[in-house]
C-alpha cells in the first residue's frame, strides 16, 4: 500500500464528516491523524455565497474576483474572516483539546473527507496546505462527483476517488448510515487514534520528524 508506514505522512480530516473515514486511513497507514478545518466566508444576508475561506493555521483564500465584483468593503471581510476565526478555534480546542496540531511543513499530507460534491472545502484546504508547505498533497474520499475529481487533479499530487458514480446526486446518497458525526465523535477519534500511535511509537514520537 503505497504511504503506508512512511514517517513522514500525516492523515489530516475535514472535519466532522471526514473524520471516522480518516480515522481508518490513518490506521491502515500507521500515520497520526488530525483535523484540518475549513470554515467558508459567506457573503452578509447571502451566506451561503463563498467569498472565501479561511482554514486551521489561519490561511485564508479569497474569492478576489467575486470581492471586486460584489464590492465587499474591506472592514466587512475583516469582520466576517474575525467571526469565522473564532469559530474555528473553538472547533479545534473542541476537538483536539490541550494537544498541539500536527506539524505540516516538508511532510506528504492525505486529506480526507467522506465524500467531494463541489469540491469548494477541499479546495480551500489544498491551498491552504500548500502555504503551510505541504511537500505533497493527496485527496482521499470515498465517493465523488467524477468532474469534482478531474478538476482536482492539476492541484494536487494524487487523488483517490474510491468510486465515482454517475449520476453522482449527492455524498449522503451512497452512505448506508449518513448520521452527522458529532463533536464527541471526533474528539474520541482523535484520542483513539493518537493514543493507540503513543502506545506503539512512544509519546510524541511523530512530532519534530
Amino acid at each position: 500500500m503505497p504511504y503506508a508506514g512512511q514517517p513522514d505522512v500525516l492523515v489530516l480530516a475535514l472535519p466532522r464528516g471526514g473524520v471516522p473515514v480518516a480515522f481508518e486511513v490513518a490506521q491502515a497507514l500507521r500515520a497520526p491523524l488530525d483535523v484540518f478545518i475549513v470554515r467558508k466566508l459567506g457573503m452578509p444576508g447571502h451566506e451561503e455565497l463563498a467569498i472565501g475561506a479561511i482554514a486551521s493555521g489561519g490561511v485564508r483564500v479569497l474569492n478576489e474576483d467575486l470581492i471586486r465584483l460584489l464590492g465587499v468593503p474591506n472592514n466587512v471581510l475583516q469582520d466576517i474572516t474575525a467571526r469565522e476565526l473564532e469559530e474555528l478555534r473553538r472547533r479545534e480546542a473542541a476537538y483536539r483539546g490541550s494537544r498541539p496540531p500536527e506539524p505540516i511543513a516538508g511532510r506528504t499530507v492525505i486529506l480526507v473527507d467522506d465524500g467531494l460534491a463541489t469540491g469548494a472545502s477541499m479546495r480551500a484546504a489544498v491551498r491552504a496546505l500548500r502555504r503551510e508547505g505541504a511537500a505533497r498533497i493527496v485527496v482521499a474520499v470515498p465517493v465523488a462527483a467524477a468532474d469534482t475529481c478531474e478538476s482536482l487533479r492539476p492541484e494536487v499530487e494524487d487523488v483517490v476517488c474510491a468510486v465515482t458514480p454517475e449520476p453522482f446526486t449527492a455524498v449522503g446518497a451512497w452512505y448506508e448510515d449518513f448520521r452527522q458525526t458529532t463533536d464527541e465523535e471526533v474528539r474520541a477519534l482523535l484520542d483513539r487514534a493518537n493514543a493507540g500511535r503513543g502506545i506503539e511509537h512512544g509519546d510524541h514520537a511523530h512530532h519534530g520528524r
